[in-house]
């Protein structure tokens, strides 16, 4: 089976023909920031999605002891890929899609925002 894919040096994988699902469908890349950093993903697809592709692993910490925290059931059942968007903590990744000029950051703990950084919201 000879699949194209873009690969990066983590193993992370964009699948781009599928055996069975054919080729991805052309979507217009857009850029939004992840802890600082510009990042590209596909416009719609799921933050996790472009932030696995782009070899990011750690989406938020555990509130006692700061374990790192990845996607885990990618259906929204879980608290695993809860991240910061645009100042609103507890947004889950692998169900919000990307959008250009979003903010996220990863999430640390229960997700307080910084006094003032989103006003009321978060809190």
């Amino acid at each position: 089976m000879d699949e194209q894919r873009d690969s990066d040096d983590c193993g992370a994988t964009r699948i781009t023909a599928h055996p069975i699902l054919g080729d991805l469908p052309p979507v217009p890349l857009v850029e939004f920031t992840f802890d600082g950093a510009a990042v590209s993903g596909r416009d719609g697809e799921p933050i996790a999605a472009a932030l696995f592709a782009a070899s990011y692993r750690v989406l938020r910490t555990m509130p006692r002891f700061g374990d790192a925290r990845g996607g885990y059931c990618m259906i929204g059942r879980c608290t695993d890929c809860l991240v910061v968007v645009d100042g609103l903590p507890n947004v889950p990744a692998c169900r919000t899609p990307v959008s250009a000029g979003q903010v996220v950051r990863t999430q640390q703990g229960l997700g307080e925002t910084e006094p003032g950084e989103a006003g009321e919201r978060g809190r």
